[in-house]
């Protein structure tokens, strides 16, 4: 009969399950009410009692958190216990799998410094001999000796398998500042037994206790330059098996040059994965993570490229590198033959690989990448310059480089590496192309679509204003000309001007004769002449005696001619 309990939590999962205990094993189920479908429809874990190595019990962030260490599974995470379920459980497991339940504290002082143990399944951080974290070798993706005591911890955050709750940890770094001292103690040790056995022996033959002194002289000033945190790295590395091993490569390139993350790394390609390892940093690379392969030659006609669109992409630090530019020698050959087997190449490999390539290296890599991520190869499109190449050069805010309008995005080189989608273009302004008869630049601002603000890109030759401009007029790209339509106002409006014969100059283009019949019209009509105009009015103004000026109203007839204007 089995025990069962609900509401639990593998390795810190969105959802909860039931966990059930049988003389088998173990096994948890996702619950049929709340989460996605997704995860409803995922099997059940199941856990054979013959992977079972050690349990503890302590405190989680649901309560109570059972730790399970198998011996090929890694380590299992089941919390959401209440403290009432200790008992049952530990008298569970006793019975039927004769282990002792055993009951572990963390230390929850909140110090960052303290001791670490490299364990079978996890790597444990403690204080004090208390736990303070545990780190399951199997969310290490990569570890890196950052500088001579500093080891960083990259996180797997691809694994579609585990789904935790809220944030994640990416990336964790430890400072380990003492170097070795044991080993040379040991080696001194040895020398003087050794020098002491040459003593007794009293003949002039090097014995083998010399020899073995020279060669702890040898490996004593390697351990001198070797530090802790180098130990611990190296180590580290075996522990959690990250990356393959060396006959799992399929193919490797060595000391090929990479402009983004600068410097040469040699590229092993694996089934899964891609390890770049550089003399100061390594990157583990899956083949999920690559969303596009760009292959394109340099203006420089001396150099080709590979670009690697990378999501989510290669962290250093704070430094994210989310395109990774690879450059090779344009006429660079090599010869190289793939490491599979004749079974899984025919079956796996068959269509999309070749067993052996003789070409240049910039054709081979791309085509392997192609061949075992399923991405199609982007190539330069239909656009020509004026010099005949597929880029024209530019600059981005104060970053000189080169862009490539490839038929279904822009694409600038190197840094920063940007690619726009023509479906993310709303419009492409040309401007400052005619500000002045001297100007031989012109800059061509792209805004995107949906509101999210503009890229310019200046400085462009004013020579591949036409050909840029007929080119993504051909890709359906609204292009507006800013010179063309500043011409065209001003036509308009020299065109409108010299079509009106009589223009309207003010009271300094009247003449004396209109001015004056126009006056004379309005003064002839008597019907319309206000009464105090009349001279009847007049004497009615004046019995008033309201306004002296009255008596001197001067009639129409008596009106000065306005005198000619002196030009």
């Amino acid at each position: 009969m089995s025990t069962d309990f609900d509401r639990i939590y593998l390795n810190q999962s969105k959802v909860n399950g039931r966990f059930r205990v049988a003389d088998s094993g173990l096994g948890w189920k996702a619950s049929s009410s709340g989460g996605s479908a997704a995860n409803k429809a995922k099997a059940p874990f199941l856990l054979p009692a013959t992977e079972l190595s050690t349990i503890q019990w302590s405190r989680g962030c649901r309560g109570y958190e059972l730790k399970i260490n198998t011996k090929n599974q890694g380590v299992l995470q089941l919390d959401g216990f209440s403290e009432d379920d200790f008992d049952a459980i530990k008298s569970d497991f006793h019975r039927r799998f004769n282990i002792q339940l055993e009951h572990k504290e963390h230390s929850l002082r909140g110090w960052n410094w303290g001791k670490t143990d490299l364990a079978r399944n996890e790597m444990i951080f403690s204080l004090n001999g208390k736990p303070t974290f545990e780190i399951p070798y199997s969310r290490i993706n990569n570890t890196n000796l950052t500088n001579k005591n500093e080891v960083a911890i990259e996180f797997d955050i691809q694994d579609e398998e585990y789904q935790p709750a809220g944030d994640e940890l990416v990336e964790m770094r430890f400072y380990i500042p003492d170097a070795i001292k044991e080993e040379e103690s040991e080696n001194e040790q040895i020398k003087s037994e050794s020098a002491e056995g040459a003593v007794k022996a009293e003949g002039a033959v090097k014995t083998e206790n010399e020899e073995d002194v020279e060669m702890s002289e040898n490996e004593r000033e390697e351990f001198e330059e070797k530090s802790m945190a180098e130990t611990f790295y190296e180590e580290l590395k075996e522990k959690a098996d990250i990356g393959e091993t060396a006959g799992d490569v399929i193919v490797s390139f060595p000391d090929i040059f990479f402009t983004t993350p600068r410097g040469r790394y040699d590229i092993d390609i694996y089934k899964n994965s891609i390890r770049l390892r550089g003399k100061t940093y390594e990157y583990k690379l899956q083949h999920r993570q690559i969303q596009k392969i760009i292959s394109l030659p340099k203006v420089d006609d001396i150099h080709h490229l590979i670009v690697l669109s990378i999501e989510p992409p290669l962290r250093q630090g704070q430094t994210s590198y989310p395109y990774v530019v690879l450059q090779f020698q344009k006429d660079e050959e090599t010869e190289v033959q793939l490491n599979l087997d004749d079974a899984d190449y025919e079956e796996n490999f068959k269509d999309t690989l070749k067993k052996q390539y003789d070409a240049k290296t910039h054709i081979v890599i791309s085509h392997v990448l192609k061949g075992l991520t399923g991405r199609r190869v982007i190539v330069p499109g239909s656009y020509k310059s004026k010099y005949d190449n597929c880029a024209v050069s530019c600059s981005y805010k104060a970053n000189e480089g080169y862009l490539y309008p490839l038929d279904n995005a822009f694409l600038f080189l190197t840094k920063p590496t940007l690619y726009i989608p023509f479906s993310d273009v709303s419009s492409v302004n040309i401007s400052r192309a005619g500000q002045s008869t001297t100007s031989r630049t012109f800059d061509l601002e792209i805004v995107l679509r949906f509101n999210r603000g503009s890229v310019t890109f200046g400085n462009i030759s004013k020579e591949e204003q036409q050909l840029l401009e007929l080119f993504l007029t051909s890709k359906s790209l609204k292009v507006r000309n800013e010179e063309k339509e500043s011409e065209q106002r001003l036509q308009t409006a020299l065109g409108s001007d010299s079509d009106d014969g009589d223009i309207n100059m003010g009271s300094a283009g009247e003449d004396d004769e209109s001015a004056d019949e126009e006056f004379q019209a309005s003064s002839d009509d008597d019907d319309d002449v206000a009464e105090e105009f009349d001279s009847d009015a007049n004497a009615g103004s004046d019995s008033e005696g309201d306004n002296d000026g009255d008596d001197d109203v001067v009639s129409d007839s008596d009106r000065p001619v306005k005198k000619p204007k002196v030009e």
